[in-house]
């Protein structure tokens, strides 16, 4: 395993991050990835631990706390020596946000007794309206308080979608920025986010690494459960992330790795992005995941290959017209 700084926040942390929404299980409605098994869960998180993945990323309403709970039952015996990071601001998804200085507060104490710790590594806001960050300081100033108080270590933010990424560094102050950034998803490159980031230090972390799972080339064709989030997305998006991966699959040929390796080993490709967090719900994900890091990086060949493929496609489905 490969280590990278989280910008300027001091933080060092494992270049695969465990995203850790799917261990969380079903939360109501479709807002989860679908029942899981706690004992596999753990098994998944220790094996990832025991193979130097040291950044877990959670939030208080993954499972409506539960996916912090297995966290902290994981590693009380070696809190030291990983990286939590987790969110504030949803309570429910179906409930509205809530960013008063008194729940941000109130949050992170709960947060502190499911992990079973004295302090939070990085505390991001959770998907803000990033307008709402800007106008109401006592936000930033609530999270600033909670750093000088030891309460946690940087703060970040989560954000929304890509314009939001660059209000983030231009103007708030953030540690750390966490991204949707994946092989058909560039948006924030194209913004000149990325760019803008590595100029001022700020830590990338990028989410959605394999495109809600859709570049592992395993859901062609799939039927999500009804409680996974997945199932309420547009047929056609469906249809077009679950056709992507066959674009690429010529990259790989004659290589030793597999699409989501591929996925993976584009995004570590920038070096603004201090780490990439793929969902993992079981020791297979974790293996899978894992060689990434220690695979070849890609050449600039390859590089500009999917490059090329993704300017010569369109990978998000426009709503039709009513």
């Amino acid at each position: 395993m490969k280590y990278r700084n989280l910008g300027s926040s001091g933080l060092r942390v494992s270049e695969i991050g465990f995203g850790a929404w799917g261990i969380g299980g079903v939360t109501k409605g479709a807002t989860s990835y679908g029942p899981v098994d706690d004992a596999e869960s753990k098994k998944a998180l220790r094996l990832a631990y025991d193979n130097g993945i040291t950044l877990y990323d959670t939030a208080g309403v993954y499972g409506y706390g539960h996916s912090e709970e297995l966290i902290g039952e994981t590693f009380k015996d070696v809190r030291k020596d990983i990286v939590i990071a987790t969110k504030v601001g949803f309570s429910d998804h179906n409930e509205p946000q809530n960013f008063s200085s008194q729940n941000i507060r109130h949050s992170l104490e709960e947060s502190l007794r499911r992990l079973k710790t004295e302090y939070i590594d990085l505390y991001q806001l959770h998907s803000p309206v990033i307008e709402v960050v800007r106008e109401e300081k006592n936000i930033i100033e609530t999270l600033k308080s909670l750093k000088k108080e030891g309460k946690i270590l940087a703060f970040g933010v989560s954000v929304r979608k890509p314009a939001d990424s660059l209000i983030a560094v231009n103007e708030l102050g953030f540690e750390s920025v966490q991204v949707n950034f994946n092989m058909i998803d560039q948006r924030i490159v194209e913004n000149g986010f990325m760019e803008i980031a590595l100029e001022k230090n700020i830590g990338v972390v990028a989410r959605t690494p394999l495109c809600f799972g859709f570049l592992t080339g395993k859901y062609s064709g799939a039927k999500f459960d009804p409680r996974d989030h997945r199932s309420s997305w547009p047929v056609e998006q469906i249809a077009t992330w679950a056709r992507a991966p066959e674009l690429f699959a010529h990259i790989n040929k004659g290589k030793d790795r597999n699409l989501a390796q591929l996925a993976l080993q584009f995004c570590l490709a920038y070096k603004v992005v201090s780490a990439v967090i793929p969902g993992m719900i079981s020791q297979s994900d974790v293996v899978e995941n894992l060689k990434a890091s220690s695979l070849t990086p890609l050449t600039s060949t390859e590089l500009k290959e999917i490059e090329r493929i993704y300017n010569h496609n369109e990978f998000f489905v426009k709503p039709k017209a009513k």
